[in-house]
């Protein structure tokens, strides 16, 4: 077995709000979200939330192999909540959130975990890929990206815009009919996608975060087997070196309309040949 792991910030001088770390036979990634320099009731940020959890999360799934990651999960939300609802608004509706994918190797199996819109791509020894993506956020907010898209990335009116679909989806969060992400309520984790696969039957399985899929979901440059080929044989940092090439074809977002013109970008990829 072998791993290889890469992130960057979306831009140098920002803190990367992503999170990755591979522990005895387990790995997790978090991708944490919340909007740079607007209240959120908490006093440590998004970093903090995403790289708190993430850490808990990984203790969690190695100390517990028989629990499910889920349960895990929702324990360590927990943990989280305890660790700051004396200093923060816990409650507050721009409290930090993060997208979690999770696996663990246990008894000849791979199980796997995926809540908000961060990936596990599961590379079959056959060659077949399957992409595990948490796709209700997308789907609740597609109609309300609509005029957003429309507009060039960065400019004013894209701001505005971003700004009033951030406030829509908020109130989208962690109910029926929206989407569910991990944050303030450890209930959140009994929604999240799971599934096994024996591990005799996988090549390798990547974690990325959702700057890092943009080569296939956003700008459809090369399939999930390409990113998987590609990640075996030049590893995480080539992948994301071909994602910021890509977004700096279109910073404006013309051709590929996005909130973001460039995003934390994170992967992880665990092969098991």
């Amino acid at each position: 077995m072998s791993i290889a792991l890469a992130s960057r910030p979306a831009n140098a001088d920002e803190k990367n709000e992503d999170f990755a770390a591979v522990g005895a036979g387990a790995a997790v990634l978090l991708d944490g979200a919340g909007v740079a320099g607007a209240d959120t009731g908490c006093v440590h940020g998004v970093a903090w939330f995403s790289s708190t959890l993430g850490a808990l999360l990984l203790r969690t799934i190695t100390a517990r192999p028989d629990a499910p990651l889920a349960d895990c999960l929702a324990g360590a939300l927990a943990e989280v909540r305890y660790l700051h609802s004396g200093t923060c608004d816990v409650g507050h509706p721009a409290s930090p959130t993060s997208t979690v994918v999770a696996i663990r190797v246990h008894e000849g199996t791979v199980e796997y975990l995926a809540l908000g819109d961060s990936t596990v791509v599961l590379a079959e020894r056959g060659g077949k890929c399957t992409a595990v993506t948490d796709r209700r956020l997308d789907d609740v907010g597609r109609e309300l990206r609509r005029s957003m898209d429309a507009l060039p990335t960065g400019s004013a009116e894209h701001v505005a815009a971003l700004a009033e679909f951030r406030t829509a989806l908020t109130g989208l969060r962690n109910r029926p009919g929206g989407f569910w992400i991990a944050g303030p309520d450890p209930e959140a984790a009994r929604h999240a996608l799971t599934g096994s696969v024996p591990l005799a039957s996988l090549a390798s399985v990547s974690l990325l975060s959702d700057g890092a899929t943009r080569l296939v979901d956003r700008f459809a440059l090369v399939s999930w087997a390409g990113v998987v080929n590609l990640l075996g044989s030049a590893g995480p940092d080539a992948l994301i070196r071909l994602v910021r090439a890509a977004e700096s074809q279109d910073p404006v977002g013309k051709r590929w309309p996005r909130g973001k013109s460039r995003d934390d970008a994170t992967a992880l990829h665990w092969s098991f040949a």
